[in-house]
């Protein structure tokens, strides 16, 4: 339920104690023959994951037997032909069979449980509107929904779809939910397994935190390795996080047989990187490229996660520690490609998350206006026979409607004005972020071409962050990102274009710039960023940047060419020491500012 599709090309995992009970205590498939066809279609569906050769042989029987059942037996054979569509990934399949047991079957149970794999199928293909839109009518009937499977179902999709939405408080609330009365045949494993997942994306975990103990106490009394191996690959991310390789290390080495033996794709990779990650950090080198090259052979080819984007970034560290530029150059792109699809893709989910959120709004307004003009149409039947004084009170109470509706109408474009900002600036630091400030700089370079002006592209990149963050803390470092940003302003004009492209790098376009001018301007932000200081807790923290600059007199309008030769400029400033200003030359590509 809910998990299938993440086992890729590997096969499920093994519930071996599930699948012992089924050989021992199941009846055989002759028996079958002579049982009640109502208890066939639970025994199908309680084996459908478990032991799903023996739920392919029981639903061919079951459909042989379709002439023999009644109608309540029928719609739930044909919600387990959806669901087996559904799990063999046949998505445009399953849809037209979900919708039907979901709008004909008129059994409750059944169809929550259908709308619960079709906005889970919904999610997996990108559609992600109308996944969040079924969402809501979940949530909605939730309260009225009795059978605890269903509720089960319902809960668990719904808490993947928040998650993913990046809405970790109601992820691990519903996932909370789960845990406390779990259906016949489910223990509390799998729903306090989530909830570990929210809570760390949430940064609400320490390596140890009570809670994350409980939910692995939980899942080793219930056998189910998997999910095991999942906290415990969580309690390795929160190692590295807290700069405890060592660790990390210990842990992943004493996993690594388990997790392989499962043959489940998300933690094989996770465990690879996590390797790759803590070795780095100990200066491993060579352990640290086999584990990421050995997470990257894992993966297919088009793949898009913050996982291999994490690989990508400790196989860029180790070629530019090493001096292998063109391969580090190639990392490099690897990785910036990962980290902007996926945060393209977590930027379309969070955005159609508030799209739906919005239309919520929308439709409780548009109740509320009809509850009101059938108020005004019953007031007006009622004041046809009074006096003057009577309908002047109904103009009072048809005005304060007016207003009232004025009010929303203000408060909902108030609203999506807001998301609209959401869409495009970064949330820490209030510039554009990567895919808006990239979409700008193309149509602002665009008109500059046409009318023949210049302009400068910098990017600029803060020295030794890491180390920051490692030493101070997350806080302290958002802290150097939100003053790097109001320093680079106080030098910057309102026409210019300044964005986080990701991390502790940041991109501005100057329009109408000279590459002198541009230099100048690039020298003066680096200056005051050498002379800043953020108070610390217990220090005063001082930070340097880097900056490689591209202009159009050289380099042309074309915006991919600037960022290439930007991006080359500020490698060569990382690697002639930091703290520097390189700028390209129409004679050797590039040149110290």
């Amino acid at each position: 339920m809910g998990m299938p599709r993440q086992w890729r090309r590997f096969p499920p995992w093994p519930a071996l104690v599930a699948m012992a009970f089924c050989v021992t205590m199941r009846p055989s498939i002759a028996q079958i023959h002579t049982a009640d066809l109502g208890l066939q279609l639970e025994q199908a569906e309680s084996v459908r994951t478990a032991d799903h050769p023996r739920f392919l042989s029981r639903l061919s029987l079951l459909r042989s037997q379709a002439a023999a059942m009644s109608m309540r037996e029928r719609w739930h054979l044909r919600y387990l032909e959806a669901w087996e569509a559904s799990f063999e990934g046949d998505y445009a399949g399953a849809e037209p069979k979900l919708r039907d047991v979901i709008d004909h079957s008129e059994d409750p149970a059944l169809s929550v449980k259908a709308s619960a794999i079709l906005m889970d199928d919904w999610g997996s293909n990108k559609r992600y509107e109308e996944a969040f839109g079924l969402a809501n009518t979940l949530v909605e009937g939730l309260p009225a929904t009795h059978d605890k499977l269903a509720h089960f179902v319902a809960l668990s999709y719904l808490s993947q779809l928040l998650r993913s939405a990046g809405q970790y408080e109601l992820a691990a609330a519903y996932a909370h939910d789960m845990a406390q009365d779990p259906p016949a045949g489910e223990t509390a494993c799998k729903p306090l397994t989530m909830q570990m997942t929210a809570l760390y994306e949430w940064h609400k975990l320490t390596s140890s935190s009570p809670q994350l103990q409980s939910a692995l106490d939980a899942c080793q009394a219930a056998h189910d390795s998997v999910f095991t191996h999942t906290l415990l690959l969580v309690k390795g991310s929160l190692h590295l996080d807290e700069n405890q390789p060592s660790k990390a290390i210990q842990l992943l080495q004493r996993i690594a047989p388990g997790v392989r033996s499962d043959q489940y794709y998300s933690n094989m990779l996770t465990l690879q990187v996590q390797l790759a990650q803590a070795y780095l950090k100990l200066g491993k080198d060579d352990a640290a490229r086999k584990a990421a090259l050995a997470a990257l052979a894992l993966s297919d080819p088009g793949d898009i996660s913050e996982t291999l984007r994490d690989a990508y970034q400790v196989l860029y560290s180790l070629d530019k520690k090493q001096g292998n530029t063109a391969a580090a150059l190639a990392d490099y792109e690897h990785y910036v490609a990962q980290d902007v699809g996926y945060l393209n893709d977590v930027s379309a989910r969070a955005l159609a998350y508030a799209m739906a959120k919005q239309h919520v709004i929308v439709q409780k307004l548009e109740t509320e206006k009809l509850s009101r003009e059938n108020n005004i149409l019953r007031l007006q039947q009622a004041l046809d026979g009074k006096a003057v004084e009577t309908i002047r009170l109904y103009v009072v109470l048809l005005l304060v409607v007016l207003a009232s509706a004025v009010f929303w109408l203000l408060r909902l474009k108030r609203s999506q004005l807001h998301f609209k900002k959401l869409s495009s600036t970064d949330g820490l630091t209030g510039v554009y972020n990567h895919q808006h400030f990239m979409g700008e700089a193309g149509r602002a370079l665009h008109q500059l071409e046409r009318r023949g002006g210049a302009a400068c592209l910098f990017f600029i990149d803060l020295d030794n962050f890491k180390h920051i963050n490692d030493t101070h803390g997350h806080p302290m470092g958002d802290a150097v990102l939100r003053r790097t940003v109001t320093i680079c302003r106080q030098q910057l004009r309102p026409t210019d274009l300044f964005g986080r492209l990701g991390g502790e790098e940041f991109g501005i376009l100057l329009l109408d710039c000279t590459r002198e001018q541009g230099i100048a301007i690039a020298e003066r932000i680096r200056r005051a960023i050498d002379v800043a200081k953020v108070q610390g807790d217990d220090d005063i923290i001082m930070f340097s940047a880097s900056v490689g600059l591209a202009s159009t007199e050289y380099c042309g309008h074309e915006l991919q060419r600037l960022c290439r030769e930007a991006d080359a400029a500020l490698y060569r400033a990382k690697r002639a020491g930091r703290n520097r200003v390189i700028a390209d030359t129409e004679e050797d590509g590039l040149v110290e500012a």
